[in-house]
């Protein structure tokens, strides 16, 4: 078992409460190139390689595809990709 035991359904949705994240793909490689993104988060099934070779930048590949990502985050949509502004009170960083 890993050590790594943070809630990441919990920690994301403290992130999406009390920070700051941006969804999608494209807002994803927008706020990297601005110097925003502390950490990115990215579906199983991204489809973007160029978010998988990020150097600078936190990346965290979440366990399930963007259809499991989008209900997590309590989004009534896919989620491919999002990047953390503010994690806000979340433990999020620590993943």
């Amino acid at each position: 078992m890993s050590e790594e035991k943070v809630d990441i359904s919990k920690a994301l949705r403290a992130a999406i409460t009390t920070g700051k994240v941006e969804f999608g793909v494209d807002q994803t490689e927008k706020a990297i190139k601005a110097g925003k993104a502390q950490m990115i988060i990215l579906a199983r099934n991204c489809p973007s390689e160029t978010l998988k070779d990020k150097v600078g930048v936190k990346v965290h590949v979440y366990d399930g595809n963007n259809m499991e990502l989008g209900a997590i985050c309590g989004k009534p949509f896919s989620v491919s990709a999002l990047a953390v502004i503010d994690k806000g009170t979340s433990n999020i960083l620590t993943l």
